[in-house]
């Protein structure tokens, strides 16, 4: 129990959600054609 609660602290906690955040950013930006990715080129 003791592991378990030191995971889930509270700065754990925003790390996971700012983790998933930018998770599903970067999901839902890939369905539009990738144009910041080729403007250097």
């Amino acid at each position: 129990m003791k592991l378990i609660r030191r995971l889930f602290s509270a700065e754990n906690l925003w790390a996971i959600v700012l983790c998933l955040i930018i998770i599903a950013v970067v999901i839902f930006t890939t369905d539009n054609s990738p144009l910041w990715i080729y403007q250097g080129f």
